[in-house]
């Protein structure tokens, strides 16, 4: 198949997972086009069945804000017919779900009926998509796309009572690539970060409020006390000064590393014995995932997918959010039992296995397929 794919471009979770689904495509044969304002940073070499296209924005003076969806819209009516694209797959339903429509529309005055698959991600449903000025773009674009796909039982939930969807939502979890990484604990030189007697736990996050950073410091100031620790916080965003400040004034700077973005996520994982993530909300919890197939047990909020990822008393621990204390005592009871440790890292690992790429890509080829089926 020819499938073009529409996606942030970013570290977050729907373009890294919109990357590596392309990815995994092009391995098995299909011809992959993304199309997005800039190429995706886990898109680090082009091949014959990989394509990037840039959408470009031109820059009118008339325009107080550049109208990205026209300029997107566009581009999709050009690369499809250059291209032959026979199916679009759009991540993020602002406002990839609402280009893609207009593209479709274009596209079938010219007698070309392009079918289209929309993921809803999580903060396109339940921040941006339900807010008053984009509620009715929302639900008109996933009730006009061919198939709708969510990446987990809790956002397909949400969107429903969110939004009077009359499209079928069909759920494909998130994944997790164990042939890729299956190195990184192989190679993993866990005395560059901390002595042996030392535990390392960490975070992965765009440092954004709903990710709740200072509850990640907190709680970590409160285990420090107890076990000797490191830890590691990556990622960038709005939260990040004042969690280090917070770390300075609290006399614990020298216990944590801000590290900012990195491709080498995977790398600080594999040193990882707990990873912490508090967030208020999670529509599936990608990050959380990615811990436990390299080894690592989560200590999480119980909040939207969350639970469907974590399992509690096996995997790690799930907490009501902003509960502190709770998470410090697991946290401490773990990490102070060597056997009960190593117990949960085997657990999560093999949990994250259900979660294979491989288990997850035919599942969105079933889906392309209905959709073409069904133009």
């Amino acid at each position: 198949m020819k499938i073009a794919i529409v996606c942030y471009p970013t570290f977050g979770g729907s373009g890294v997972v919109a990357t590596e689904l392309g990815l995994a495509l092009a391995q098995q044969g299909h011809e992959i086009h993304f199309i997005t304002y800039k190429q995706p940073v886990r898109l680090e070499a082009l091949s014959e069945n990989l394509h990037f296209h840039e959408v470009n924005v031109p820059d009118y003076p008339l325009f107080q804000f550049q109208p990205y969806e026209l300029a997107l819209s566009s581009k999709l009516v050009d690369m499809v017919k250059l291209h032959k694209i026979e199916v679009l797959h759009v991540h993020y339903a602002i406002p990839h779900a609402y280009a893609a429509y207009m593209a479709k529309k274009m596209l079938q005055d010219q007698g070309i009926n392009l079918p289209i698959v929309t993921t809803l991600h999580g903060t396109d449903i339940t921040l941006v998509g339900s807010h008053p000025f984009y509620k009715s773009a929302v639900e008109f674009s996933i009730n006009h796309s061919d198939c709708v796909t969510s990446v987990s039982e809790s956002l397909k939930m949400d969107t429903l009572d969110l939004f009077d969807i009359r499209n079928d939502i069909k759920v494909i979890p998130n994944f997790v690539d164990f042939n890729k990484h299956s190195n990184h604990n192989e190679d993993c030189e866990r005395h560059v970060i901390a002595p042996a007697h030392e535990r390392i736990i960490s975070h992965v996050s765009n440092f954004r409020s709903v990710k709740r950073i200072l509850d990640v410091v907190q709680v970590f100031e409160k285990i420090v006390k107890e076990v000797p620790a490191k830890l590691i916080m990556v990622g960038e965003g709005p939260d990040k000064q004042a969690a280090m400040d917070y770390c300075l004034e609290h006399g614990i700077a020298d216990s944590v590393k801000f590290i900012g973005k990195s491709n080498q996520v995977f790398e600080v994982l594999c040193y990882s014995d707990l990873f912490i993530l508090p967030s208020e909300t999670e529509s599936f919890g990608l990050a959380a995932l990615e811990a436990m197939m390299m080894r690592v047990p989560v200590i999480s909020s119980n909040t939207g997918g969350l639970s469907e990822v974590n399992i509690e008393g096996k995997t790690g621990y799930l907490f009501d959010v902003g509960d502190i204390d709770g998470m410090v005592d697991k946290s401490i009871a773990l990490l102070q039992d060597d056997v009960l440790l190593e117990e949960f890292k085997n657990n999560a690992e093999n949990e994250a296995r259900k979660f294979d790429l491989n288990q997850i890509v035919g599942r969105y080829v079933a889906v392309y397929q209905e959709a073409l089926e069904n133009r």
